[in-house]
């Protein structure tokens, strides 16, 4: 848990001086208590300006900012290079590439646009009257890493986070974790009970999709794919639960 939390957030927890893979795989089957942590803080921020009257959507872009600030925008710096990843042309050591330089291209920042406002406008509709919607959002998108680090899903590179975490993960792993997101999706939306467990469905296919055509694209997952899982994920349950 404290290699998760050091991973994953900003909290200044210090984490085991030697990882190996064996605990770095608990690490990753523990991010969803993560993401609920950081749920509890995105539902705190809501509600707060809310009650200073801060308008819906102002509310969830400053929402946005602090969940950046407080995962060091690792995440979206995953999901913009993959993006351009790809989006690029060639083989997979090209995409791979394009994915280390570090800088963002026209397929990034398109990426990136689309979903930070799409989960700012989730956000700022959801509360008061859906707030859990907003912890399930982020519990799903942690519950995503199981996915990507499945057994038999390989890394792309031999070095780097993906190296580390990939393959740890047992199938039932991930099924148990996202079970329990749909359970408490139910209570999501309470005039329509159906409609969270359907956005966390659609979450989880989606999901599955992307971890299958990087592993295509790329030869496998990297670290940069676990984070663009992880906003794909929390952006669909969060705009799904908005709808109906």
């Amino acid at each position: 848990m404290r290699l998760a939390l050091s991973w994953l957030t900003i909290l200044p927890v210090r984490g085991p001086a030697a990882v190996d893979r064996a605990m770095a795989g608990r690490a990753i089957a523990l991010a969803p208590v993560v993401g609920l942590l950081l749920g509890g803080v995105a539902v705190g921020v809501l509600f707060g300006l809310s009650a200073l009257g801060a308008p819906g959507l102002i509310a969830g872009f400053v929402t946005v900012g602090v969940l950046a600030l407080a995962t060091r925008g690792m995440h979206l710096d995953g999901l913009a290079d993959t993006a351009d990843g790809l989006g690029c042309y060639g083989p997979p050591e090209r995409a791979l590439a394009v994915m280390k330089d570090g800088g963002a291209g026209p397929f990034a920042m398109v990426t990136l646009i689309v979903v930070l406002g799409a989960q700012a406008a989730a956000f700022g509709a959801l509360v008061p009257d859906r707030w859990p919607s907003v912890l399930c959002g982020l519990v799903a998108g942690r519950a995503a890493f199981a996915v990507c680090c499945a057994h038999g899903v390989p890394a792309a590179r031999p070095d780097g986070l993906g190296a580390l975490v990939a393959g740890t993960q047992h199938p039932v792993v991930a099924v148990l974790w996202w079970l329990t997101v749909a359970i408490g999706a139910g209570f999501a939306v309470p005039d329509k009970p159906w409609v969270g467990p359907v956005a966390v469905a659609v979450a989880a296919a989606v999901v599955v999709v992307i971890v299958r055509h990087t592993r295509r694209r790329f030869g496998g997952i990297t670290g940069d794919v676990l984070g663009a899982c992880a906003e794909a994920a929390t952006t669909i349950v969060l705009c799904g639960c908005t709808l109906f």
